[in-house]
This record gives C-alpha cells, structure tokens and sequence, in this order.
C-alpha cells in the first residue's frame, strides 16, 4: 500500500524544512517518483518531457511520456533528485547536463560555443500540502552541489519573474534562484528568464 501524504489543515511551517532530506532519483525509487506525479503525471501529463522533445509531450498519450521516463530512470545517469519527509517524496527538481534536454538544448544553440560543462536546472514538481516552504530553495541547493559534484562549470536555470510573465512556475522564480546566487543573462527562452551560476 503506498504512503498517503498526512492529513493538512494547513501547509507545512518553515520550521519543517529541517526534517528534508534530497537524493538522487534511481530505478529502485521509480515507484516513489510515479507516486508523486500522480495519475496526471505531475504538469498535465509531462512527466519531466518538456525540455526533451517540446509541445509534442501534449500531442502524444501521457503513457508514452510516462514510459520513456521511467526507461531515462532507468537507464541512468540519474535526471534529478527527490526530497523527501521520511518515506514520503514530497519534491521533485530535474537536473541534467543541458545536453541531455535536446529541445532546451537547441533553443539556447545561439549562445557561443563553449568548452565547459553546462547543467540545466530546468523543472520542478511540489507536493500541494508541502509548498511554500521552502523545498524549491532547498532543491536548488542540493541541485548545485550535485552538478558541480559531476563536473558542471556552469549551471543554468529558466525561471518565470511574476511581474512580468504568466506563465506557468514549474521552472522556479526569479527571486528564488537570485537568492541561490544565479545571476540573470541577456537571453531568454521563450518568457522565460536564463539565468546562470557560475563557477569562477
């Protein structure tokens, strides 16, 4: 029987953070991951295929999307890390070499070549009762230790900034990622910001 998350009046205090823990996603916690998403497949069917193959992730069955996510899992390297309150993941953060995100990859192909490793931030999913607590900045964290652990000189994310754009925050905000010490480009993807933390 899978863990349901606890029965909420209220959204988790900030004070909870301190019981968060973050890994990285593996094949033997596929079942968690799934679990978190949920039957819709966390952000209407996605299933973190976005930034891979673009729009067509809405033109397909969200199967299809789930199958080839798991067989990413799978397969490895690890895509992203999940936190987690005890057994429960209560967090997803996807963060990859941009490389391995083909349709992110190519609308940022106009930036210079480059001879360093550039990782991507690119999504998150929060469990409804868990939000606003702090996890998305605690992912962020974890998410910059494990791209420069794996060799990453660069890191970028593509953040929404709410005063000026509506569209949808399953990329982060602006704030957030300043406060993680990224710093804002000249270059957008789409209405999205880019922004980068550099290792220098």
């Amino acid at each position: 029987m899978k863990e349901q998350p606890p029965n909420r009046s209220k959204r988790a205090s900030s004070k909870d953070i301190r019981r968060i823990t973050v890994h990285p996603v593996s094949p033997d916690c596929w079942g968690t991951l799934e679990e978190l998403f949920g039957e819709k497949g966390a952000c209407n069917g996605c299933w973190c295929m976005y930034w891979r193959i673009g729009g067509n992730y809405n033109r397909r069955p969200r199967e299809l999307n789930r199958t080839e996510f798991r067989e990413i899992v799978q397969s490895g390297p690890s895509p992203g890390l999940l936190a987690f309150e005890g057994a429960l993941a209560v967090g997803w953060c996807q963060v990859t070499p941009r490389t391995a995100l083909p349709y992110l990859a190519k609308l940022t192909e106009d930036q210079p070549a480059e001879q360093i490793s550039v990782w991507s931030i690119s999504c998150f999913y929060i469990r409804s009762q868990y939000r606003r607590m702090g996890i998305t900045s605690l992912l962020i964290k974890e998410a910059l230790k494990y791209a420069i652990n794996n060799g990453a000189e660069i890191v970028e994310a593509y953040p929404v900034d709410p005063e000026t754009s509506r569209s949808a925050s399953f990329t982060g905000y602006r704030a957030t990622f300043e406060r993680a010490g990224f710093k804002l480009t000249r270059q957008k993807v789409f209405t999205r910001l880019v922004m980068r933390y550099t290792l220098k």
